[in-house]
């Protein structure tokens, strides 16, 4: 009687609900808010969570919606002999984490609500606050980095309240006069021998700069490499780097959320030297793109994604 309860309940929660007149939300969207009703942890967290966990398991598991891959070690228990333990006696005895979401008398791995169920009783088991969420987050991963990019991409989604956030925008709008080729990887010699981390486009001072993508303003300010600079974390947990600015679209600010086409500056040649310096270069907006393995950061060459939104830009406009 007991897990029929438990069944009714959880399927009376868990079953898709037909969203506003706004359209029909993604099935993945109407899981996450559906364990939000019944854990209290934000969807946005869960969401986050699992555009995250996409980073680092390329694929999803077969009949699965999320990427949400939890260690057998964590589900299971450290010391039980099978890896695949879906039992929930043998779980508990051996202290793994996981729990039964879906109301069948199991716990499995490889099930979506089984999953999601267990990550949220986990994220709140100290308290039901942003601030707990975040230390949990930490105990999971023991990775600083993890921990702010899967609150940015929370921030991100609680602000559009969707996870279909696709689209870019080249990042100098149509009618301006700019040039640029592939750069990077070229040799830089001020401050020591680097290679050349971005694309620099060429455009004159003042030139608007929008941002590239959906994201949160994770840095503003000087770099003495480049200058006045902006950092936005978008939904792809990408890091796009703006660099050489002459100053900043005056509302931007740290933990803002932008969208594609958003004005969020201007091209300049600042950089080069204590705060302040500028025109040691022409003027350009130095253009990088950053990801985060959940290992390290890493560059890559921007210039494919740049001819891409050029493209997108000249056709939509």
């Amino acid at each position: 009687m007991r897990y029929l309860f438990l069944f009714i309940f959880l399927n009376l929660f868990l079953t898709p609900q037909v969203a506003s007149a706004e359209g029909t939300k993604p099935e993945l969207q109407q899981l996450f808010e559906s364990m939000e009703t019944l854990t209290g942890v934000p969807w946005e967290y869960l969401a986050a969570f699992d555009q995250y966990e996409s980073n680092i398991h390329k694929e999803k598991q077969k009949n699965r919606l999320t990427h949400i891959q939890v260690p057998s070690y964590l589900w299971a228990g450290v010391s039980n002999p099978s890896p695949d333990d879906a039992s929930l006696v043998s779980i508990h005895y051996f202290g793994g984490m996981g729990l039964d979401g879906d109301g069948d008398g199991r716990a499995s791995a490889s099930s979506d609500r089984d999953v999601l169920y267990t990550l949220s009783r986990y994220l709140i088991s100290q308290g039901p606050t942003v601030s707990h969420i975040r230390e949990r987050i930490w105990h999971y991963y023991h990775q600083p980095m993890a921990v702010d990019v899967i609150t940015h991409l929370a921030k991100i989604y609680e602000k559009f309240n969707t996870i279909q956030l696709e689209g870019n925008a080249f990042p100098i709008p149509k009618g301006y006069i700019y040039t640029y080729r592939s750069t990077w990887g070229d040799r830089r010699g001020w401050g020591g021998l680097r290679i050349h981390e971005g694309t620099d486009i060429f455009a004159h001072y003042g030139t608007p700069v929008k941002s590239t993508c959906y994201g949160y303003v994770e840095l503003k300010g000087w770099n003495r490499y480049g200058g006045w600079r902006l950092g936005i974390r978008d939904v792809n947990n990408r890091y796009h780097y703006f660099g050489h600015l002459n100053g900043f679209e005056k509302e931007i600010k740290k933990g803002d959320i932008v969208r594609p086409g958003q004005v969020i500056g201007y091209v300049g040649s600042s950089g080069y030297g204590p705060p302040g310096t500028s025109g040691k270069f022409p003027p350009h907006l130095h253009y990088g793109i950053y990801k985060f393995n959940g290992k390290k950061t890493y560059s890559y060459d921007p210039y494919p994604l740049l001819k891409q939104w050029e493209r997108a830009n000249r056709k939509n406009n």
